[in-house]
């Protein structure tokens, strides 16, 4: 059982988290280029919700959203 939770801890440590151990090292040496890729993917992820939220304001001026309170499923049902 030992190895099994040894085999997650090494998936995480070493293969998940292996790009933000590279950006510790590049830090190390250049401290501007790691802030780079840390800036380009704010810049991505503003631009991406720039756009989702564009696309709901599209839909809100057409009609198309349900504001009814059953509007999604895991609205309006008894919670026991």
């Amino acid at each position: 059982m030992k190895e099994f939770f040894e085999g997650i801890a090494y998936f995480f440590e070493e293969i998940l988290l292996w790009p933000f151990k590279q950006l510790a090292i590049l830090e190390q040496d250049n401290w501007w280029l790691a802030n780079t890729v840390s800036w380009l993917c704010i810049i991505v992820l503003i631009v991406a919700l720039a756009y989702w939220i564009k696309q709901l304001r599209i839909f809100e001026a057409n009609g198309e959203e349900d504001h009814t309170q059953t509007a999604h499923s895991f609205l309006g049902k008894d919670q026991k």
